[in-house]
């Protein structure tokens, strides 16, 4: 059987030319991107080089990336960055974010809280919009950060990030966006939103998972998350992963030279078209399928009066049977008022009332035919209330 994935928000599998990009790196440039030597400056030129890629697709300086284990680590790098960086002159640092943010900024905001942080949760609209006007109304002397998702994960609806990040550089407050559902799909430039910090998942733009970056606007000051040696300008300790690193840089890449917007929304449109236009033939289908029924049971007992003994009512209770409420026979049409309820309520009276005797050896085929057009009937009528 062939699979048609569609959960790509989820995860995009990963690109060819990131495939290929990143072969080299299992065999060759095996070295310690720290080493001055032979075997680590190979890794260290693609590592930088890799670092100018998701530079330039996001509009930012190289030395403003700094590679991450996903968007998780970022998220929980700039939330908790700032916070602790804060915490050196606020006894308790005031962050906004909103109510539908991804858990990988909901819980670590819910740890800060037990640390002693103020968390102000703003509210959306239907349309899953935060009103940017909410977000001046919530700041106070002691907020030090807002974050705002950019492009929403489960209804894809996009935040108003420049008109909050206007406010907060006017305000002097740090505004950071969780980028993961929108870097690769829609423009996303930093100078162009006004962020200050910025979290990039690759996975999601056709890069291998385990890898993702943290933008961090020239000047911008966080306390970082893994303490150790020197590793990212200081900003993130570990040894780099080159070979992560230039499957990252490589999708930023793409992203940059084949940018996928309009194609996106044209594959998007018409498959909500094509769904849409599936889903009503289907519906209509559904009707005239119920309507054949309805006309057919109706022709059976229109022909003659039908009369039955006390098994046919036995047999129209049975629908139980079938997977439908068990009723009295008055009552399997349903409730008074429609059409082809009150026609169902009657014909079970039919059955009801029965025959007399006479000849009831010679009708017993016809009444058996009947009681299993009466039945079909009254099914047909349970399942379409």
């Amino acid at each position: 059987m062939r699979h048609i994935y569609l959960d790509y928000n989820a995860s995009t599998p990963t690109a060819p030319e990131v495939v290929s990009a990143m072969q080299p790196l299992l065999t060759e440039g095996y070295g310690n991107p720290s080493s001055p030597h032979w075997a680590g400056v190979p890794a260290r030129r693609a590592l930088e080089t890799a670092r100018l890629e998701v530079a330039t697709l996001l509009g930012a300086l190289p030395d403003e990336v700094v590679f991450t284990s996903g968007g998780s680590e970022a998220n929980n790098a700039a939330l908790k960055g700032v916070f602790f960086a804060a915490r050196r002159r606020l006894s308790a640092p005031h962050l906004i974010t909103t109510a539908v943010e991804h858990p990988a900024v909901e819980t670590p905001c819910c740890f800060l809280e037990s640390l002693g942080a103020r968390v102000t949760r703003l509210p959306v609209d239907t349309a899953g919009l935060v009103a940017p006007d909410e977000v001046r109304r919530a700041i106070t002397d002691d907020t030090v950060l807002v974050s705002v998702m950019h492009a929403n994960n489960e209804v894809g609806t996009i935040q108003p990030i420049v008109e909050i990040g206007a406010i907060t550089r006017q305000q002097g407050i740090l505004l950071h966006t969780d980028a993961a559902q929108s870097v690769g799909k829609i423009p996303v430039r930093v100078e162009e939103l006004g962020v200050d910090l910025l979290s990039v998942a690759g996975h999601k733009l056709y890069a291998p998972k385990g890898v993702g970056a943290l933008y961090i606007r020239e000047g911008v000051e966080i306390e970082p998350l893994l303490h150790g040696a020197g590793h990212e300008a200081g900003r993130r300790a570990g040894t780099e992963s080159a070979l992560l690193a230039v499957g990252l840089g490589r999708a930023c890449r793409l992203a940059t030279e084949l940018p996928c917007e309009d194609h996106l929304r044209s594959v998007t449109d018409r498959f909500w078209r094509r769904l849409h236009e599936r889903i009503r033939r289907s519906h209509r289908a559904q009707r005239t399928s119920h309507a054949t029924s309805a006309e057919h049971a109706e022709r059976e007992h229109s022909r003659d009066d039908r009369s039955a003994d006390p098994g046919a009512v036995g047999r129209c209770r049975g629908l139980d049977r079938l997977g439908l409420p068990q009723r009295h026979p008055h009552d399997v049409a349903g409730a008074p008022g429609n059409g082809s309820q009150r026609r169902g309520r009657a014909r079970c009276h039919e059955v009801q009332r029965g025959a007399s005797d006479d000849g009831r050896r010679d009708r017993r085929g016809r009444r058996a035919a009947a009681e299993r057009a009466l039945v079909r009937e009254c099914a047909s009528t349970a399942r379409g209330r």
